[in-house]
């Protein structure tokens, strides 16, 4: 055997030895990375005991007992027990860290983002560390920040963030820290991706509307509508009425021939739907016979009749079953940390 073939397998060893080395510290360093985004815990922060479902976002539903009503549902928001909203939220956002060599004056971030940051199907929310050090959600007038961080939205009602969506943001990272001096950190794409579709996938088996309508004898006009709507106990949140309890909770939305409070002088009305959005109400134990009941008095001050989406009358010795239901869909949620009516729940169901 020559020298010159000698030295190849040396050296085709050598190169063997480094690719393996190599692969290691990889697999290390996006071990760390996933840790990072997922910290240890006793139970899994995305399945939470649940079992497993399957990939991809199905329609918001119930089973059993009336079919959902398809519509809007951001009427009932509130505040957050789980997830403090000056925070990142590591289960539901995949976050992109920009640090700049010098601070840049939070104005002009502003506009650059909103030029380079392209909008889509998936929220992202800022925040920054200001040469104090302390850390802010937004970006706070006349203050400069040192590092920016994009919290990106993993999965909502759209589905899973894709990668094709994942590139588009790391790209506009990359295209602000060109124009301010500064470097990109964040996860795998492939890591994000697979963590997505994971979350939309547990989030897919939790989802759920139910809906109950209300058809008029005859078509009446929206502003007549509305004064008894309000009389009855709704009150207008966002472009929506819901039914707000002694709580100041509201409990579910109305939305007239399947669309939001109509203008003043608008077209006569001939339906009124109820719509029942777990992951957006907070839990109660009467959520759906709260909901027929209200339903039942608004049939007999309109002279309407209450039906599910099938055009069958809803009986009231079939509340308390579906009550029962929803109260164990309402603990699903919880278990999985997603407190029904949160911060974090009206991210990913929306």
């Amino acid at each position: 055997m020559s020298d010159l073939q000698i030295g190849l397998i040396a050296l085709g060893v050598v190169i063997l030895l480094g690719v393996l080395v190599y692969n290691g510290w990889q697999d290390r360093r996006v071990r760390r990375q996933m840790q990072e985004q997922f910290p240890p815990t006793d139970e899994d922060p995305l399945l939470g005991g649940l079992p497993p479902a399957g990939i991809g976002r199905k329609e918001p539903g119930l089973a059993m007992g009336p079919a959902p009503v398809a519509g809007p549902a951001d009427a009932v928001a509130a505040s957050s027990a789980d997830e403090p909203a000056e925070e990142v939220d590591a289960v539901a956002e995949a976050v992109i860290d920009i640090v700049f060599t010098l601070p840049v004056p939070a104005t002009q971030l502003e506009q650059a983002l909103s030029t380079l940051v392209p909008s889509t199907g998936k929220p992202v929310r800022y925040f920054c560390e200001l040469p104090s050090g302390q850390h802010c959600a937004g970006l706070p007038a006349g203050e400069s920040c040192c590092s920016l961080q994009m919290a990106v939205l993993k999965a909502n009602r759209a589905g899973a963030l894709t990668a094709i969506e994942w590139s588009t943001f790391w790209t506009a990272a990359q295209s602000v820290a060109e124009r301010f001096d500064g470097s990109v950190e964040g996860p795998e794409q492939d890591d994000v991706v697979q963590q997505a579709q994971a979350l939309d996938a547990v989030c897919a088996g939790l989802d759920a509307q139910v809906g109950l309508a209300l058809q008029l004898s005859e078509p009446r006009p929206a502003d007549q509508l509305r004064d008894t709507l309000t009389d009855a106990g709704f009150a207008r949140v966002g472009k929506h009425m819901a039914w707000v309890a002694e709580t100041g909770a509201a409990r579910f939305t109305l939305l007239f021939d399947g669309n939001a409070v109509p203008e003043a002088g608008g077209a006569p009305v001939s339906r009124l739907d109820l719509l029942l959005d777990l992951p957006n109400t907070p839990a109660d134990s009467q959520a759906f016979s709260r909901m027929a009941s209200v339903g039942r008095d608004l049939a007999q001050r309109l002279d309407a009749v209450l039906v599910d989406d099938q055009g069958r009358s809803v009986a009231s010795a079939s509340d308390a079953t579906i009550d029962k239901q929803l109260s164990s869909m309402y603990e699903q949620l919880l278990k999985a940390g997603f407190e029904p009516g949160s911060v974090r729940a009206s991210r990913l169901f929306s």
